[in-house]
Parts: structure tokens; sequence; C-alpha cells
């Protein structure tokens, strides 16, 4: 009937559309990538700065350069205070320009000892006299020098760390100084003395329980047919070392070629850092937690951050399926 073949013909455009589908709408199949989760994330905020105070004491663990007379700190912390996130920043500053005054005296006061003795060629009384008291603070400007880019560690000599234990009440063990001198004496001297014979009881590396370290250059001189050095010896072979050095670079080399010559992707498919940029591993808080007292201070310091709930991390699959 016409009735039924006007049907049929519009089932075969419909069906015709389906299978040759125009060209202004192209059919798009749905990726077979699998499709990662969106992952929960949690927060962390942290609320406020608990800081532990610690008396000074001889510290008998550290071998400086020159002197004795360590720093350390007692087991137990003496007293402790809490600070809100900007009370803590404010009070990191204040100690930090604290801090940087005292290291532009001594810079100043250097300046004129230089400038009394004619930068060190000639003596002078009145350069022998002066003190970083002598240094006024209106002579140094702390507010236009930027702070934490001024930062820094300085070097205690061994003056400054006795004037700080006797500060805080702390009687100087004076043994430490020479156990510290030997140690550095020791470290100057490597090897044994041995020349092409080593025998166990004369020689030094054996008694240290160390194998014996011949380089050809330095350190140990024995034979290896006259040491009998009972902790071995190590025999250093320059051109070994050499072909693993050429070896390791070679290695290296071709996997950055290869690198080089991967095709880039054609398929479509674009990963998320290429279009987002190298993923940020942390972010920085604005204001960097960093405790540090000034030299007058006799207690070294300790902080925790008390957690609340805001900054992002991951939560794990196990997590999610709990």
């Amino acid at each position: 009937s016409p009735c039924s073949s006007v049907r049929e013909s519009d089932d075969e455009v419909s069906f015709s559309e389906s299978v040759n589908p125009s060209t202004s709408d192209p059919f798009i199949p749905d990726s077979i990538l699998k499709k990662e989760k969106p992952r929960r994330t949690r927060k962390v905020h942290f609320e406020n700065v608990t800081v532990y105070y610690f008396k000074r004491q001889q510290g008998f663990t550290s071998v400086p350069s020159e002197g004795g007379s360590t720093l350390g700190m007692s087991d137990r912390h003496s007293w402790i205070r809490q600070y809100s996130l900007d009370e803590f920043a404010l009070e990191q500053e204040r100690i930090h320009k604290e801090m940087l005054r005292e290291h532009l005296k001594e810079e100043k006061l250097n300046s004129f000892k230089l400038r009394l003795t004619k930068n060190g060629t000639v003596e002078s009384e009145e350069a022998n006299m002066l003190t970083v008291d002598d240094i006024s603070d209106d002579e140094i400007d702390v507010d236009n020098t930027e702070v934490d880019e001024y930062f820094f560690l300085p070097m205690l000599t061994t003056k400054k760390r006795c004037t700080l234990l006797r500060s805080s009440g702390v009687r100087i063990d004076m043994k430490e100084k020479y156990e510290l001198q030997a140690i550095r004496m020791s470290r100057q001297h490597c090897g044994c003395d041995c020349i092409l014979f080593c025998y166990p009881e004369t020689c030094a590396c054996s008694a240290a329980g160390i194998p014996c370290q011949v380089t050809h250059t330095s350190l140990c001189d024995c034979t290896k047919e006259g040491c009998s050095n009972s902790a071995g010896r190590v025999d250093f072979n320059h051109d070994q070392a050499q072909n693993h050095f050429l070896d390791t670079i070679m290695k290296l080399e071709l996997e950055k070629s290869r690198e080089q010559q991967q095709p880039t992707p054609t398929n479509g498919f674009h990963s998320e850092t290429s279009d987002l940029g190298p993923p940020n591993l942390f972010t920085q808080s604005q204001h960097t937690l960093e405790y540090s007292l000034s030299d007058t201070v006799p207690q070294t310091t300790s902080m925790h951050l008390h957690a609340a709930e805001e900054m992002e991390e991951p939560l794990d699959d196990d997590e999610e399926k709990d």
C-alpha cells in the first residue's frame, strides 16, 4: 500500500544514514584507553606552631675544623611556647633581623680595622681595642635590607662557641679539645707506612681492621705479593676506572639520542602533563617555617606543626575502597 511504502522508504533512509554517516558529522568511537577514576582529595590545614626550647650543653658529637667546645643541647626541653602561623612568621622575621644586624656589625668592624691597619700592613692599637659593641645600631640599616634574601647560617669560631656555652652556665671540658685535635691529625694521615711488605703486627691498616689502599701515587706502598694485611688489599686500577667512566658516558649519550629520535604521538591523544606543563610536586607556603635563635639566646629549639585540614593530598586506592 502507499502508506507502507512510505514507511519502508523512511526506514531505508534512516538505516543508510546510520551505515553511511555524512562527512559533516563523523562517527567518533569510544576510546579504548582505561579512564582513571577521579581521585578524591583530603585537605590539611596547619593551625599553629609549637616551639620546644632546649638548654645548651657541650656536644662531644662533632669535629669542627679548629678548636673544641662543640655545641649540643640537653636531652629534654626546658620550656614550650605556641604560636599561630602569623605570630610565628613575625617572630622569625624579628630573629632574622637581629642576626642580620649582628652580622652587618661584624662586617663594619672588620672594615674599620682594615682601614686603621691599612689592609693589615701596619699595627694599630686602636684597631685591636675595637669590638662589635663599639658599632652603634644607628650605623646599621637593617630595615632596607631584604631579610629572606640575606639569611645565612653563620660560622661560629671557637671563641664564640665558648662564649655561648659559658653564657648558658656550662662548664667546658677541656679534654674534648685535645681529642678533637687528635682526630683531625688522624684524618690527615691515610694509609700505612709499610714499604713493599706489610706485616700484621706493624701495619697500621691491619691494626685498624681495614684493607690496604694502593693507588701507585699515594696511600699504601705495599706490593700484591708482599702484603700480609689480614683485612686484604685493594689495588686501584686507573685504566679500569677510565674504561668504566667512558662506558657509562656512552650509555648515557645513547639513551639521550634515542629519546630525541622518538616520534611525537599523532593519534590525537595528548598527555595531561604536556598541556599543563611540568607537574608542581609541592607548593610551598607563603612563609617558610624555619626557626633560628640569635647568639644571645642560650637555648636551642625544635618545632611541630599542628594540622587541622587544608593542604591537598590524594587518597590511595585502598582508602577509596574503604
